[in-house]
């Protein structure tokens, strides 16, 4: 039978996802088409971070981002009642005196002290911080693959979801678009890294970074903060944990690579030494949809405007998609203007 509906999103990774609870919660109709294949967002970290970087720079758009990203995993968990954000400190290791003159000169500014405590932390005697440690506030992760599970149910439960490669050659031009029995007004491509594939999208600047990422046991209790020392270290209980990630801009694959995984336990044993014979339970690749200038790519296709893109968060997607997603259906729906920032046709 033909189904009519107002939107036809290509893809279920975090952007899919999240654009498609919107658009439902705001009375739109919509068709979500996912080729099941493991995407960037199930083996992500999620991780929130509002302050990056050797230069301690606040992450753009923080105050609108973070608030609406915490209100957004809030909900969500309050309807299907499941946590999905875990707000934790982040300790970062002072690498250099460069590092430490920059926090320093950061928490000089007021603005700053929402998401550093103003006083180094002495490190524990499990943790090899000389130079001592910067206390990030306002830090956490998302369990994105959990979320993802839980979206994907509520999807079928709505009869919305369909488990399907799609291939843009299926793709029909008429009055909307069509693809195979479903007829929508517009359709949304939200396929990660695929979208390189995309023949009306591939001339957008998508740089792409593969990245691996380890979960391992710790025979010891593990201390209860995150920590960023160049990688990044996550307990997800007092034994498990997860580390990583490389980025790697020339094996663009996701196979798994035992050069990946020593140089994680290399530089984790560096930091946390006491780790080095946790067992590995886990090694996960895949390939952030990163772009040119950092910035992700939304909007409507120059010549076509009933082909739109939501993609290109890479590793910030946790914090700029629940944003995003609604400031895209204000478009959608309302005709409101695209931040020039992010808006696709930055580049047509």
């Amino acid at each position: 039978m033909n189904k009519q509906v107002d939107f036809l999103i290509i893809g279920q990774g975090l952007a899919g996802s999240l654009l498609s609870w919107e658009l439902i919660q705001q009375g739109s109709s919509l068709h979500l088409v996912d080729n099941q294949q493991e995407n960037a967002s199930q083996i992500a970290a999620g991780l929130i971070n509002p302050v990056t970087g050797m230069r301690l720079v606040k992450n753009n758009d923080i105050e609108t981002l973070l608030p609406c990203a915490k209100q957004s995993y809030q909900q969500l968990s309050n309807f299907f009642n499941e946590e999905f954000y875990v707000e934790k400190e982040m300790l970062r290791i002072i690498r250099n005196d460069k590092e430490k003159l920059n926090f320093e000169k950061r928490i000089q500014d007021i603005t700053y002290l929402d998401y550093l405590k103003p006083t180094l932390k002495i490190p524990p005697p499990s943790i090899h911080a000389p130079l001592g440690l910067i206390q990030q506030k306002q830090t956490g992760y998302l369990l994105t693959q959990k979320l993802l599970s839980c979206l994907k149910i509520y999807f079928q439960q709505q009869q919305c979801y369909q488990a399907s490669q799609f291939d843009y050659q299926d793709l029909q031009f008429n009055d909307g678009i069509s693809w195979q029995n479903i007829h929508a007004k517009k359709i949304i491509f939200c396929e990660g890294y695929q979208a390189i594939h995309n023949p009306w999208f591939q001339y957008l600047p998508f740089q792409l970074a593969k990245g691996e990422i380890l979960t391992l046991t710790s025979q010891q209790e593990l201390i209860p903060e995150m920590l960023n020392f160049g990688k990044w270290f996550i307990p997800l209980n007092s034994h498990q944990f997860r580390t990583g990630a490389n980025f790697d801009n020339l094996n663009l694959d996701t196979q798994a690579t035992p050069e990946a995984k020593q140089a994680l336990l290399n530089t984790l044993k560096q930091t946390y030494p006491s780790l080095e014979n946790a067992t590995l339970n886990k090694q996960q690749a895949n390939i952030r949809p990163t772009t040119l200038d950092k910035a992700p790519f939304i909007g409507l296709h120059p010549q076509h405007p009933n082909l739109a893109i939501f993609n290109g968060f890479g590793s910030k997607g946790s914090l700029q998609v629940p944003y995003y997603s609604q400031h895209f259906v204000q478009h959608l729906l309302h005709q409101t203007p695209i931040e020039t920032q992010v808006n696709c046709q930055r580049y047509k």
